[in-house]
């Protein structure tokens, strides 16, 4: 059973926002980095994992925004909710920000089909949660 508790990650490089599209596998949308917090480690540890698994980046900084969220696993899909605990109602996610370099590309993992880079208003028309939206369009203005 994961644990409720995960992190979101906002690439950037310069003025564009990196999006992923989660495989039909995963439940084909539009997504920013993201995944879940493993037992004994930090949330800042699982972004840094988790931008190394999903697309290949080791960055030279990441910047926790200090921004927290939750979602109700209620509004879930089944194959989300059977990945928590049955008494699990929520799951409360941390926000970073990674910079890229300008000649890197992601390296996709399983999970994801395709990507864009985007400018943000674009990259929010995109995002299929209200969350990453609010997020990107937050760090652009």
């Amino acid at each position: 059973m994961r644990i409720p508790h995960e992190v979101l990650v906002v690439v950037r490089r310069g003025r564009s926002y990196l999006v992923l599209h989660r495989a039909p596998a995963y439940e084909a949308y539009w997504h920013l980095v993201s995944g879940g917090v493993e037992a004994g480690e930090s949330a800042r540890e699982a972004a840094l994992r988790e931008l190394e698994e999903e697309v290949g980046l080791a960055p030279e900084a990441l910047v926790d925004l200090g921004r927290r969220f939750a979602y109700p696993l209620a509004e879930e899909s089944e194959w989300v909710r059977s990945r928590y605990a049955p008494d699990v109602a929520e799951v409360v996610v941390d926000c970073f920000l990674a910079d890229a370099g300008g000649a890197w590309e992601p390296v996709l993992n399983e999970e994801h089909d395709d990507y864009r880079w985007c400018a943000a208003a674009d990259a929010a028309s995109l995002l299929f949660w209200p969350e990453p939206r609010e997020l990107v369009l937050e760090l652009a203005s």
